[in-house]
């Protein structure tokens, strides 16, 4: 095979690994913004950045190489948005805790083949109202910076649906509104200055605290999120594309990553559906080297999460208000797709009080709102949408 004719064969590859490349330093704003939201130390955010990319890269890069399969692992974004969410109401340490315990919970649900009665369980519309509710302050804060900092939140936004509406889905539209988004920061000399010179970090360990409320506030999301919202559906897509992924497997290195990962920061550690779709999908090449597009973007995030230090200095001189911009525009998707599911049907009462509640700022018997959204929007549902939830679950032994 000539060296044209193999570069023509791997570039399909090639250009799906490039895809998630670009999402992997865009949605980089978002643990940023939550890092201020936490108010993380630089090295605290350095450590944060290498569980999150390096962790799930190197985990990718074996994965692919034993299995020959496009099986990408990554630092999970709603488990990021969950804990922003939970930032004023449990301390970093506590989060740390919560996340390993749910490493824990991940490892015994593989270990056990609990994963599929867990998803039985737990009404999948339910999630998604949580999810959904969980995100949307993701994107109204960005209306909120406009006043504040108009030309670059304008700016970037208008880039981005422009970009939506031109380029379509051909380029991700978070690139061109980053670009812009720097651009009109720096005419407008709205830089941060740079208290120290940018370099790499030594990773340190941050010590858990392992509290009731927060095992209890967030510890049972973090577990649906790694386990049901990420793992299986993207177990079910590759089956779909006539591979055969190892799940059980796969459960015990999201829950081995899990807690190992949480020693550096609260990280959750899974498959992920949008950047399955792209690496195990026909647009990623022929079936038998599809995986080859994991050694390019689990490399990429290995690169990010060693070169953390550099990240996490730029958290210190990017304007908050392009941050939370770039965050919000980065869940545009997420909330929409999270939106349908949850009012797709036969369940609606249930899922829209989930939604609500998640957005409340409820606190009872040391729980938070997420807990409660979980708890009474399942209530909700089993108590007037019975009939609805026996044709879920039906369609879905279906």
């Amino acid at each position: 095979m000539t060296t044209s004719s193999t570069l023509k064969r791997n570039l399909p590859a090639v250009a799906a690994a490039i895809r998630n490349i670009i999402i992997f330093i865009t949605v980089l704003s978002i643990p940023l913004a939550a890092a201020q939201v936490l108010e993380l130390s630089a090295t605290e955010t350095s450590n944060w950045i290498l569980a999150l990319y390096g962790l799930p890269g190197l985990l990718s890069l074996i994965l692919a190489w034993h299995y020959r399969q496009p099986l990408l692992v990554t630092g999970n974004l709603f488990f990021i948005i969950f804990i922003s969410g939970l930032g004023d109401r449990l301390s970093y340490s506590e989060l740390v805790g919560a996340s390993m315990v749910a490493g824990i919970g991940v490892l015994l649900l593989g270990l056990l083949g609990l994963t599929e009665w867990l998803a039985g369980w737990l009404p999948v519309p339910i999630m998604f109202g949580l999810l959904a509710g969980a995100v949307l302050p993701f994107l109204s804060d960005l209306f909120t910076v406009l006043a504040n900092a108009p030309a670059v939140v304008g700016g970037t936004l208008l880039a981005y649906l422009v970009s939506r509406r031109l380029l379509g889905e051909r380029v991700p539209a978070i690139l061109p509104a980053l670009v812009t988004g720097l651009f009109v920061t720096a005419i407008t000399g709205q830089f941060e200055q740079l208290a120290e010179p940018l370099s790499p970090a030594l990773p340190s360990l941050t010590l858990p605290v392992f509290s009731f409320p927060a095992i209890i506030t967030a510890t049972p999301v973090f577990v649906v999120l790694i386990a049901l919202q990420a793992n299986l559906p993207s177990v079910r897509f590759l089956q779909s594309q006539d591979y055969d992924p190892p799940e059980v497997v796969l459960d015990l290195v999201s829950g081995i990553g899990t807690i190992l990962g949480s020693f550096l920061g609260p990280t959750g550690v899974s498959l992920s559906l949008p950047a399955t779709s792209l690496m195990a999908g026909p647009g990623a090449g022929e079936h038998a080297i599809r995986h080859r597009s994991v050694y390019l973007a689990g490399g990429a995030a290995l690169l990010i999460g060693l070169l953390a230090g550099v990240a996490a200095g730029l958290a210190g001189i990017i304007p908050a208000a392009l941050l939370l911009t770039l965050a919000g525009l980065s869940v545009v998707d997420v909330l929409a797709n999270a939106l349908k599911q949850a009012t797709q049907g036969p369940l609606f009462l249930g899922p829209l009080f989930a939604f609500a509640i998640a957005l409340s700022e409820i606190s009872f018997l040391g729980f938070g709102n997420y807990f409660w959204s979980l708890v009474i929007g399942t209530a909700v549902s089993l108590l007037l949408e019975g009939d609805e939830l026996r044709v879920l679950r039906e369609g879905e032994d279906a």
